[in-house]
């Protein structure tokens, strides 16, 4: 019998970029299939966010990984380091220059759906 092993998140990988409101729905799709996808295929889950307001729109991008080091062999050396995607500079408002990593305590109740 071959058993799957389970593996739980306990790292939080939290990127943030801005961009022109009126180029948002261009790069949404751009960033699921170059930066998004990628990152689904290794991390142990992934959740995109975006929010309009005024003339901009912010997306947020969270991966949930088994620990730090699993986490640096998908971005390299520095799980910090940004990775920016090829055409970031012509979408992004400004290119973030570090993203934030937190470790997961605890989780109650529906987190998030499955799509």
């Amino acid at each position: 019998m071959n058993a799957e092993i389970r593996r739980e998140p306990t790292i939080a990988r939290i990127w943030r970029g801005r961009v022109r409101r009126e180029r948002a729905n261009e790069y949404e799709a751009y960033n699921y299939d170059v930066g998004i996808v990628p990152l689904i295929e290794k991390a142990l889950g992934v959740q995109t966010f975006r929010e309009d307001r005024g003339d901009e729109t912010e997306f947020v991008t969270i991966s949930y990984w088994e620990d730090v080091e699993a986490m640096a062999r998908f971005t390299g050396a520095d799980p910090t380091q940004i990775h920016h995607l090829d055409r970031d500079p012509e979408f992004l408002i400004e290119l973030p220059s570090a993203v934030q990593i937190l470790k997961i305590l605890k989780t109650h109740g529906n987190t998030g759906s499955s799509e």
